[in-house]
């Protein structure tokens, strides 16, 4: 180091000297201004070196402070780097506990569910089987009802079977006894035909509907007058004649706004336009609510068919033979009594007529009932009414019981009782004629 700074020293003193020496010669000096100068000369020149020498170590320090500058800089950035390097790990390392103990939860929570659903999976086994043999216990409990019941059904269709044939035998002889009597089968109608007949004789619910049926000439047209309490003839009675006047249905509507009853004259049966056995059917018989059947001695074979389809229709039918006053007089004629015969005072011919009245209802009843039993049709009762008798009740003109005028009535107040009191109640109760029964 000493022979460097020697050196240095040197080559640093030579230009001063090379400058002195190149001045122009100056006045000799004397020795110890010569000692002064070269001593001035020599601390001028060392510290120059020294200034030199402070320079480069200065610049020597400032590159290595520079240098370590950038040490410590890069130093820096390496320890923030592995700072960062540790902050990701650390952060890596956190997300990876995390994402571990998510993976766990999960993994704790699938297990959780597959557990549940094997238990569920078990129970709904479980249930099946159960469900499998309530199952089969039921069916064979249904194939042991259905064996009952096909047992039953055997035995309910061997009984239907026996009662058929025996019903089909029933039938066989009454339908041969019906043809020896010359009584023709019934004739059943269709829904359309049940229509047909509402609308053609203008069927309205809330009224009830009255057919007078009967054989030809057997007086229809005079008893519905009198029950609408009309005369004959008089304006909006019913067309009255010695012949069959009655070619049509006639509706008419009872005047009385008590009775809401409609009375029907139906055109007689034996005629050229109706033939007897089709008579129910063809006039459309089985829509009314109830049916009068005007009989005279001895039943013929319509009064037969009608009182017959009226109990399978379920209508009530009332037997009446009408015009009683005028077969009491006939009788009363067989028995020699003449109008016109002086012979007979008051007395004895209101006797006779009583006589005659009384055998006229015990023979028509007798004969009714006998005509009831030879046609295998159940007892009911017959009407005997007088039209004129009948009008008189119809107006109020009553007479007292004990009177000899009310001995001259017969049927007429029972006959409108019987009536109006089932037209009531079948009313109320909603009935009327429908299907035939079975």
């Amino acid at each position: 180091m000493g022979v460097v700074v020697s050196g240095l020293v040197v080559a640093a003193a030579i230009p001063p000297l090379i400058r002195l020496f190149s001045r122009p010669p100056a006045p000799d000096p004397t020795h110890t201004e010569i000692v002064k100068t070269a001593r001035l000369v020599r601390e001028r020149e060392e510290q120059e070196v020294l200034a030199e020498i402070a320079k480069q170590e200065a610049d020597t320090l400032a590159k290595e402070a520079e240098m370590n500058a950038r040490r410590a800089q890069a130093a820096q950035a390496a320890l923030d780097a592995a700072r960062a390097e540790a902050e990701r790990i650390k952060k890596e390392a956190g997300e990876a506990g995390i994402a571990a103990a998510h993976a766990a939860e999960v993994a704790k929570e699938e297990a959780q569910r597959r557990e549940a659903e094997i238990r569920e999976e078990a129970r709904k086994a479980t249930e099946a089987v159960e469900r499998e043999v309530l199952r089969r216990e039921r069916l064979a409990e249904e194939e042991n009802r259905r064996a009952e019941e096909a047992r039953r059904l055997a035995e309910e269709a061997a009984r239907v079977a026996m009662e058929e044939a025996e019903a089909a035998l029933e039938a066989k002889a009454d339908l041969e006894r019906q043809l020896r009597e010359g009584i023709q089968p019934v004739v059943r109608p269709t829904g359309a035909e049940l229509e047909d007949a509402r609308r053609r004789i203008g069927y309205q619910e809330g009224l009830y509907h009255f057919a007078v049926a009967g054989v030809a000439g057997s007086g229809k047209s005079s008893l519905i007058n009198a029950l609408l309490g009309m005369r004959n003839g008089q304006a909006g009675a019913a067309a009255t004649g010695i012949t069959e006047t009655t070619l049509t249905v006639a509706r008419l509507p009872d005047p009385d706004p008590k009775h809401p009853f409609v009375w029907y004259d139906i055109p007689g049966a034996g005629t050229l336009k109706v033939e007897d056995w089709l008579y129910f059917h063809k006039q459309g018989l089985y829509v009314f609510d109830a049916l009068v059947v005007l009989v005279d001695n001895r039943f013929t074979r319509t009064d037969i068919a009608i009182l017959r389809n009226a109990r399978l229709f379920k209508i009530p039918c009332y037997i009446v033979r009408s015009k009683a006053d005028v077969h009491i007089r006939n009788v009363m004629r067989e028995r020699g009594y003449e109008s016109d015969d002086e012979e007979y005072d008051v007395e004895d011919r209101e006797k006779l007529e009583e006589q005659a009245r009384d055998f006229f209802v015990r023979e028509t009843r007798q004969n009714v009932q006998r005509n009831l039993r030879d046609a295998v049709l159940p007892q009911q009762r017959v009407y005997i009414v007088s039209n004129s008798k009948m009008l008189s009740a119809i107006k109020g003109n009553a007479p007292l019981s004990n009177s000899k005028k009310a001995k001259k009535f017969v049927d007429e107040y029972d006959f409108l009782l019987d009536v109006l009191r089932d037209a009531d109640r079948r009313r109320g109760s909603g009935a009327g004629a429908t299907q035939p029964s079975n």
